[in-house]
């Protein structure tokens, strides 16, 4: 016979003592998201004052993990710009897309899976 004991201890009848208390415990697993990688894509035309300014306010970068992000991309043709769930990456992709096409720059912004 199964009996699950009360929290209150006073209502614990001694008496019964052969019964059994019944404690579940579910474990619940939890997976790690995907991540994703922004990479900002070199181009002969965007000023590299406008990525630093743009990797700072978008991307919340210091003004030297700026410049060494757009110094990458100059130099390698391409640089991440920060490693993000898949909803947060997107939206940053297309941030970073509308702001260079308000703005005029040819600056091209891409996700790839980590």
């Amino acid at each position: 016979m199964n009996k699950t004991i009360p929290n209150d201890s006073s209502n614990f009848d001694n008496d019964n003592l052969n019964d059994v208390a019944l404690v579940t415990k579910e474990e619940i697993k939890v997976k790690k998201p995907k991540l994703y990688k922004v990479i900002l894509l070199n181009d002969d035309y965007t000023p590299m004052e406008y990525v630093v300014n743009l990797l700072k306010s978008i991307f919340r970068k210091t003004q030297s993990q700026a410049v060494n992000i757009m110094l990458t991309v100059h130099q390698k043709g391409s640089g991440v710009c920060g490693v993000y769930t898949l909803e947060i990456a997107e939206t940053k992709v297309e941030t970073v897309m509308k702001r260079a096409k308000s703005d005029q720059h040819p600056l091209q912004c891409i996700l790839e899976k980590e």
